[in-house]
C-alpha cells in the first residue's frame, strides 16, 4: 500500500467497468470517472461542481429520495433501481449503489452504477437480464412495471398528462405453427422496431410476453394520443420481410391516460389493456381509447367468451339447430335448407349467433362450436332418414379461419357422407368478406370440396368488396343476397338496381342466386319479377327444429 499514489488510484477507479460518482454531504459532484461519461454521456467538466440532480429523470417523487436517504443514516448503504436521464434526454435504468467513503473531517458519498439495458456489456449480464428481454432488447415487463409506478409516483403541479399503450400483434401464433419460431422471433424483432419507429427516445417501449408489447407515451396534449395510437396500429400494414418472403401482422391497440383513466399504475395499465381488447372484438388492425361504457360492453364479451369455453367442453346439451327451409321462387317448392347453431345457457339465456360466433372466431373456438353444429344435425337425422331428402341442399355456415385445419376435413367428410345416404346435398356457406381474403391454399381446399360434390355458397353477397376477375376464379356455385338489400327492394330503387346487378353477374357466371330475410308479399314480388331463383325468409318459414318443419 506505501507504494500507491493518488494517481494510482485515480487509475484504478477510471478503469473500473461501472460509472462512479462521488458527491459531497452538501451535494455537489466533485469525481466522476470514464465509464460515468459512457454511461451517462456528461464529460467531467459537465457535472462537477454542480448537484447529482442534473441526472434526474423527473420520474421518482420527494418521497422516494427521502426513503433513500433514510436507508443511508440508518445502514450506511442504498441499494436499488432508479430511473435516470442522459445528456441526450433519453430516460433509462439504472442499478445504482450509494455509500459513505472517507473520514469525519471529509465524508463523501460514492454512487456506483450500471446500465441495466446495456445487453453489450458481458460481465453485467445477468442483472441485465432481469430486466430486459433478450430477443429484442427491449425492457421486460418486470422493469416495465418499475417505470410505470416510478412514473405515477411523480408529483408536479398542473397538468402532467402521459398514457399507457396495450399493443397485442393479431393471431402471430399463426405464424409460429406456420413457418416456425425462427421466422416468428424475426418478426418479433421487426416489430419493436416497428414500435419504437412510432414513439419518441422519450418513451419507454416494452415487450410484455409473447407478442404483447406495452409503451409509456409521454404526451404534450391530448390530442396527441389519437395520431399516436393511429401511426401504431397503422405501421404494421407494411409487409415484413423475413428471409426473401413477405409476412403481414396487424396491431390491436389499447391506450388510457393518466390520471384520467387511472390514478394507479395497476389501475392504468388493466384499463388500457381492456381498451386493447376492445380494439380486437372491433375486429383488430384498430386502435380503442380506454372508454368506461366500452369496457363494460368487453368485459361482457370476455365473461361471455368463458362461458362459451366452458360449455363447449363440459355442456354441450346447451347447444341446439334449427333449420331454415329455402324455396324455389318460380313454383314455391321448397329445395333446402339452412342449418343454424343456437346457444341457450343458464345464466345468458338465449345468445344470439351474431354474438358468440364471431367470439368463437375471435378466441380459436370456432372449431368446437362447428363440432356442435354437426353433432346435433346427426342427432337429428333419424328425422331425415325417411326418403326427404330428394336431392335437396343442407347447408352449414363454416368460417373461412377453419377451412385449412386439418380437423376440419377429418370432421366434415364423414358427415358429408351421411347427408348423402339420406338423399341430401351438402353445402357449405362462407361470408363474402372472409371469403375474399382466402389464401391460395384455402381456395385449391374449397375447389377440393367441389370436386367431391360439396356446393359452396358465398353468404351475405353485397357486402363485401368482390371484383368480377375473382368471383370467376372462385370454385362457387351459389351467391346469397344479403339481406339488407332484400330489406329494402322496391322501396329503394338503388337497391332493386343492386339486386338486379348481382342477378346478372349470376347469370353471367352460370351460378345461381338465393335472395336472404324475405319479409312481405312485396318483396317476393319483386325477386320474382327479377327472376331470383330461390329465396329464404321469415314469410315463407321462420328457423324451427326439425320435429316441426314440414319436409313433404
Amino acid at each position: 500500500m506505501n507504494g500507491l499514489t493518488e494517481q494510482d488510484f485515480r487509475a484504478l477507479v477510471d478503469s473500473h467497468p461501472r460509472a462512479i460518482m462521488l458527491s459531497t454531504q452538501d451535494s455537489v459532484i466533485t469525481y466522476v470517472n470514464k465509464m460515468f461519461r459512457v454511461v451517462t454521456g456528461y464529460c467531467p467538466e459537465e457535472v462537477v461542481g454542480r448537484a447529482p440532480s442534473v441526472l434526474s429523470s423527473g420520474f421518482h417523487s420527494p418521497e422516494f429520495y427521502q426513503s433513500m436517504w433514510e436507508s443511508l443514516n440508518e445502514s450506511g448503504r442504498w441499494e436499488g433501481l432508479i430511473w435516470n436521464r442522459r445528456k441526450s434526454g433519453e430516460n433509462y435504468p439504472q442499478w445504482l449503489t450509494i455509500y459513505p467513503v472517507g473520514n469525519e473531517d471529509r465524508r463523501l458519498y460514492a454512487g456506483v452504477f450500471m446500465d441495466v439495458g446495456d445487453l453489450t456489456a458481458s460481465n453485467e449480464r445477468l442483472a441485465t437480464l432481469a430486466y430486459y428481454d433478450p430477443l429484442t432488447e427491449l425492457p421486460n415487463r418486470s422493469l416495465f412495471q418499475e417505470f410505470l409506478l416510478a412514473r405515477v409516483k411523480r408529483r408536479r403541479e398542473g397538468t402532467d398528462r402521459f398514457a399507457v399503450l396495450c399493443i397485442d400483434l393479431d393471431f402471430f401464433k399463426s405464424v409460429n405453427d406456420l413457418h416456425g419460431h425462427e421466422c416468428g422471433d424475426q418478426m418479433l424483432k421487426q416489430a419493436a422496431s416497428c414500435i419504437q419507429a412510432v414513439v419518441s427516445k422519450r418513451d419507454v417501449v416494452s415487450r410484455l410476453a409473447g407478442d404483447e408489447f406495452a409503451a409509456i407515451i409521454e404526451l404534450d396534449s391530448e390530442e396527441e394520443l389519437n395520431a399516436v395510437c393511429e401511426r401504431m396500429a397503422s405501421i404494421f400494414y407494411a409487409p415484413m420481410m423475413v428471409g426473401h418472403r413477405e409476412h403481414f401482422l396487424s396491431a390491436s391497440v389499447g391506450a388510457a391516460i393518466y390520471p384520467d383513466h387511472g390514478g394507479t399504475a395497476a389501475e392504468l395499465f388493466q384499463n388500457a389493456d381492456r381498451a386493447m381488447c376492445a380494439a380486437k372484438l372491433a375486429g383488430r388492425a384498430c386502435y380503442r381509447i380506454y372508454s368506461p361504457a366500452e369496457s363494460l360492453r368487453s368485459q361482457h364479451q370476455q365473461r361471455l367468451s368463458e362461458a362459451l369455453l366452458a360449455s363447449l367442453k363440459v355442456a354441450r346439451d346447451e347447444f341446439s339447430v334449427v333449420y331454415q327451409s329455402q324455396y324455389d321462387l318460380s313454383d314455391g317448392s321448397m329445395v333446402g335448407m339452412e342449418a343454424l347453431l343456437r346457444w341457450q345457457h343458464p345464466l345468458y339465456g338465449s345468445v344470439s349467433p351474431e354474438e358468440f360466433v364471431p367470439l368463437a372466431e375471435q378466441r380459436g373456438q370456432i372449431h368446437e362450436l362447428t363440432e356442435c353444429l354437426v353433432d346435433c344435425i346427426i342427432q337429428d337425422m333419424h328425422l331425415l332418414a325417411a326418403g326427404k331428402g330428394l336431392g335437396r341442399r343442407l347447408s352449414i355456415n363454416i368460417s373461412a379461419r377453419q377451412i385449412v385445419d386439418g380437423r376440419l376435413e377429418k370432421l366434415l367428410e364423414p358427415f358429408f357422407e351421411k347427408v348423402r345416404q339420406i338423399g341430401w346435398n351438402p353445402e357449405i356457406e362462407i361470408t363474402e368478406t372472409h371469403l375474399m381474403n382466402l389464401s391460395r391454399r384455402c381456395l385449391d381446399k374449397l375447389r377440393d370440396y367441389g370436386c367431391k360434390g360439396v356446393t359452396l355458397a358465398i353468404d351475405d353477397f353485397g357486402t363485401g368488396y368482390s371484383s368480377l376477375a375473382y368471383l370467376h376464379a372462385l370454385p362457387v356455385n351459389v351467391l346469397k343476397i344479403d339481406r339488407q338489400f332484400v330489406q329494402r327492394i322496391g322501396s329503394s330503387g338503388r337497391d332493386t338496381r343492386i339486386v338486379s346487378a348481382i342477378l346478372a353477374i349470376a347469370e353471367a357466371l352460370d351460378l345461381e342466386v338465393v335472395a336472404e330475410g324475405i319479409e312481405t308479399e312485396a318483396q317476393m314480388r319483386m325477386l320474382q319479377e327479377l327472376k331470383c331463383h330461390r329465396g329464404q325468409g321469415y314469410l315463407m318459414a321462420r328457423p324451427s327444429p326439425l320435429e316441426q318443419m314440414h319436409l313433404d
